[in-house]
């Protein structure tokens, strides 16, 4: 067995393999080199400080062409250092790989370093100091920043800004495709302030709003208002259904109530303390409520059953004796339009009007299809038959049955058993599409010139390739703000494939970085291959030296509901590798920074990018423990002979 063992150790290091692998190296080294040469006329137009970074990127991404995981494994047999880890320095990883086994092979080496742009220990400080040019000097016990995107009443609400401010948030977000101008200039003030009394530096990035396709309106529906009593277990009333009622037109409050409606005041002024009030629903079901309480603002009726009350429903006071007098009611609150579609039906996706429920087929008449419009009906020309639609970010999706300049025929596909309801405002996705849409849209001309005054960095949304981003640099320029830090929102499939001369687009400005917005994008590239695409987009930003903002339904539950998904946890782990994570708005906001903040802290002791730290584990071992109280004796020596 010994000799058998000694024989594997001497194959390991056989120099016949190491002959063999320096030369699939050296094939792999020259076809880098030829990237290299390729790239350089693009050099000329890159910041010098972001050069060095080019050539790495060149130099990974046609070491990446290659599919390299047999030579991975013969590395590792050998014992040599993979390259597993060459994001940063791709052509210092291989030749340092080269010389060992040079070294194994008993050849001789020189040191190639003259054609590498970046070390191991430059790289990584490459990407450390871009970081901290586009997102500022990192925080105190942690490394990646979090970034949180204010919510609409950070404009008026200094105590939210402070707390988020003082809790940890690096950088604030304020989405342009929201909101005001008004309002976002609002809110990068009270940042501001509340970073300069708190002595933390936060910047400020603004999202322009971009070319999203979103469903346009929909025809409201009938007004219903629905009284519904609370209940215990058993199905007991524990609460009453809570109604105010006011003259119409009123906007009086009356003290108690759940929901408000409209009467004649007349009517109103008859209501006494105690009096039945008896109505037939919607359903045609008969109910009563009770006067509880009167005041100048109206009265509070309590109701023990659960009512639907629709425009025809009339509200009618009977007092023994003096017969009954009816009300009609209004004010009911506004119904939102909604189209309700199943797997199966047509929905046509037309370039303006309201959307609309299917009209079923009568004797005369066929089925008229649910209609929705779309915001942006310049696409319909770039669509083909075939292609694949998705809407309110994938929940419905669809096939393109006919397309033409006058909209589109979708059959739907893809909706819940139970059926789905589309809404206005909702995002539409068109992954198999080419669609040639501009980043920059009139809008976001518009707003640049307020992005420039009060914001550190600009987000460029459903950014596409190299010419959105020179647009958005030429409008930059003539806003005298070349300065401004620039994100790519990587969000459309057409972005992600277009990626690298994106990347080399970007190094035109002084700082840039890129955003993964993952709603959309695992939208356009499939659920399923997320995962994949997020992590490639990781590896070249890195070897890019560019940094990156981790973004989309990070400890979203926690945040919303206060209470946080297991999944999420791991996911909110995941992004330490990024330099950045964001953290969308909610509720429970602050519960979730501060999570982050935890979480972000004590994974960078285990990771840095993708390369475990190792550090010690201290939750098992296999050596008994301690005696808890007792001082452990000094190992005796061993006895020394006398001689003799």
């Amino acid at each position: 067995m010994a000799k058998k063992a000694h024989t594997n150790v001497a194959a390991g290091w056989d120099r016949a393999a190491c002959d063999a692998l320096i030369g699939e190296l050296q094939v792999l080294r020259e076809s880098m080199l030829d990237a290299q040469a390729r790239l350089a006329p693009t050099l000329a137009d890159i910041e010098p400080g972001w050069r060095p970074s080019a050539i790495n990127l060149a130099h990974y991404l046609a070491m990446r062409r290659y599919d390299m995981r047999r030579l991975q494994d013969r590395l590792a047999w050998v014992g040599v250092s993979s390259l597993g880890r060459a994001e940063t320095h791709a052509l210092a990883n291989v030749d340092k790989v080269l010389g060992l086994l040079h070294l194994l092979a008993g050849r001789a080496w020189s040191s190639r370093s003259d054609d590498e742009p970046v070390g191991f220990r430059r790289g990584s400080a490459l990407l450390e100091h871009h970081a901290e040019a586009l997102f500022g000097p990192l925080p105190t016990q942690r490394t990646a920043r979090i970034m949180v995107t204010l919510p609409s009443q950070a404009a008026a609400d200094d105590a939210l800004v402070a707390a988020l401010v003082e809790g940890g948030m690096d950088i604030a977000r304020i989405n342009c495709a929201h909101d005001g101008a008004d309002a976002w200039e609002s809110m990068a003030t009270r940042v501001r302030q509340a970073a300069r009394r708190l002595g933390r530096p936060v910047r400020i990035l603004m999202d322009l709003a971009g070319p999203k396709l979103r469903t346009g309106p929909v025809a409201a529906g009938r007004p219903v208002l629905k009284l519904k009593p609370a209940r215990g277990a058993t199905g007991q009333v524990t609460a009453p259904a809570l109604l105010g009622l006011r003259a119409l037109g009123s906007s009086a409050v009356v003290r108690g109530a759940t929901w408000h409606l409209g009467v004649d005041p007349a009517w109103l002024a008859q209501l006494r303390t105690g009096d039945r009030v008896e109505l037939v629903d919607a359903r045609g079901a008969r109910r009563r409520l009770e006067v509880t309480h009167r005041d100048a603002a109206g009265a509070l009726l309590a109701g023990q059953q659960t009512a639907y009350l629709i425009e025809d429903t009339r509200l009618r006071l009977r007092r023994r004796g003096q017969g009954s007098v009816e009300t009609a009611i209004g004010d009911l609150p506004a119904a939102v339009g909604r189209v309700h579609l199943r797997r199966g039906d047509t929905l046509l996706v037309t370039p303006g009007g309201l959307g609309r429920d299917a009209v079923p087929a009568t004797n005369r008449r066929r089925l008229k299809p649910a209609t929705i419009p779309c915001t942006l009906p310049e696409v319909f020309g770039q669509v083909r038959r075939g292609e694949r639609i998705w809407f309110d970010d994938g929940r419905i999706g669809g096939v393109i049955r006919r397309a033409s300049p006058k909209g589109l025929r979708v059959e739907i596909t893809e909706a819940r058993a139970c059926g789905e309801a589309l809404a206005a405002d909702k995002g539409i996705n068109l992954p198999d599409s080419d669609l040639h849409l501009p980043a920059l849209t009139a809008k976001d001309i518009e707003d640049l010139p307020r992005v420039a005054r009060h914001a550190d960095l600009v987000g460029l949304s459903f950014a596409q390739s190299a010419a959105d981003v020179q647009a958005l640099r030429t409008q930059l320029r003539a806003l005298d703000a070349p300065e401004l830090g620039v994100i790519l929102k990587i969000e459309t499939r057409r972005g992600f494939e277009h990626l690298p001369q994106m990347l080399l687009a970007a190094m035109a400005c002084r700082s840039a970085g890129v955003m993964i917005a993952r709603g959309d994008l695992a939208i356009e590239c499939g659920y399923e291959r997320l995962a994949e695409v997020q992590e490639e987009l990781l590896w070249a930003c890195e070897a890019a030296h560019m940094p990156v903002v981790w973004a989309t339904q990070v400890l979203e539950t926690l945040a919303k509901t206060g209470v946080p998904s297991r999944a999420e946890i791991t996911d909110a782990a995941m992004g330490e590798r990024a330099e950045c994570v964001m953290l969308n708005k909610g509720p429970h906001i602050l519960d979730a920074l501060h999570t982050l903040d935890n979480i972000l802290r004590r994974m960078q002791e285990h990771q840095a990018k993708k390369r475990p730290l190792l550090r010690a584990l201290k939750s098992w071992s296999l050596e008994p423990p301690p005696d808890i109280g007792r001082v452990p004796k000094a190992p005796r020596r061993p006895a020394v002979k006398k001689a003799g």
